[in-house]
């Protein structure tokens, strides 16, 4: 044989060992995605349980989906709606759903449109923020109530905004955690470059198939970097909570799903019809947020006529996690002042 078939045949060889062991590499990834998503029933119970107060995981129909929510406190209290942001669950609130319940609310934490246990409609179309907006109309309504508290962080936070815009007459109080008004974020990203480096990874996520691909090889390893990597305090998760975030991430088709709000964000612009926002607003900002800076907090009086902003220094991104304590005292001093 000839050095240069030689060459060939050692080269297809490699080939089709490096493809082989890719193959093998990819295969034991999904299956290991698929126990890990089965453990889903027994982490939610679990978690549930863990809460400090009485509550309980079920599903409800609102806006032509099924959502996975967890409930807790008195039937007939004020509703309140926590908003998870990406690439969060429900559990995203767990340190705070007992001092709203002691406080007399009726707690809903949903799973968004797309995420964990909720229903994972197809196409891009189907997660405009228009879209995700009414789902929250459609949950308040489905608790049999025309107002309510909204509390959101991250997407979540941009959820509650577009609320607040689209359905002044639902919202009783709102309160973001680092998610930028879409007016500021939309300067901040015409001003300069701060911003838009930190944005980078929407970007990214605007590739097809390749993000969600990466994150769901290995959904403990992607809940880590997400969550622990880039906190500030480190120790704000535990293994257990990141095991929550991690077979949420592992339900078939969220990882996908989940992205899609960046695609669509960008692909299938709703502009709301106003920015104002008429409900009486608290904004928490984490100040070592490594996505989302500082001056997306300064001007907003322009659009948010009540408006409180306190800052926490020292924390990172995932604010209600990484410092429960000042976050709940904020919360609890806004909703209810002097009693708290």
């Amino acid at each position: 044989m000839k050095r240069k078939q030689r060459s060939w045949l050692l080269a297809g060889l490699a080939a089709g060992l490096a493809a082989g062991v890719g193959a093998w590499l990819v295969a034991r990834a999904r299956a290991l995605q698929r126990a890990l998503a089965r453990r889903v029933d027994g982490l939610t119970r679990r978690a549930v349980t863990g809460l400090g107060v009485p509550a309980e995981s079920r599903y409800v129909e609102a806006n032509g989906l099924r959502f996975h929510v967890v409930v807790a406190g008195p039937v007939d209290g004020p509703l309140a709606v926590l908003l998870h942001g990406f690439p969060e669950c429900w559990y995203s609130w767990h340190h705070q759903i007992a001092p709203l319940v002691r406080a007399g609310y009726r707690v809903v934490v949903p799973d968004q449109r797309g995420y964990n246990l909720s229903d994972k409609p197809s196409g891009v179309p189907s997660y405009a923020i228009d879209r995700l907006a009414a789902d929250v109309r459609g949950l308040v309504h489905a608790f049999g109530c025309q107002r309510a508290l909204v509390v959101g962080h991250d997407w979540g936070g941009v959820v509650a905004w577009r609320l607040g815009m689209d359905y002044p007459e639902l919202v009783e109080r709102l309160v973001v955690m680092n998610a930028p008004h879409p007016a500021a974020f939309a300067r901040e990203l015409r001003s300069g470059w701060s911003q838009r480096l930190r944005s980078w990874y929407a970007g990214f996520f605007q590739l097809p198939w390749l993000p969600e691909m990466l994150f769901t090889l290995s959904p403990p390893a992607s809940a880590r970097l997400f969550f622990r990597r880039t906190a500030v305090r480190k120790d704000a998760f535990s293994d257990a909570d990141l095991a929550v975030m991690a077979s949420a991430m592992a339900q078939p088709g969220a990882m996908r799903s989940m992205i899609h709000w960046y695609r669509a964000a960008l692909r299938h612009r709703t502009p709301p019809e106003r920015l104002s926002i008429a409900s009486s607003t608290l904004l928490i900002w984490a100040e070592d947020d490594v996505a989302l800076g500082k001056p997306l907090t300064y001007g907003l009086e322009e659009w948010v006529a009540d408006l409180s902003i306190r800052y926490i220094p020292g924390c990172g991104h995932w604010v209600q996690n990484e410092a429960p304590d000042q976050v709940n005292r904020l919360l609890l001093d806004f909703i209810q002042p002097g009693e708290s």
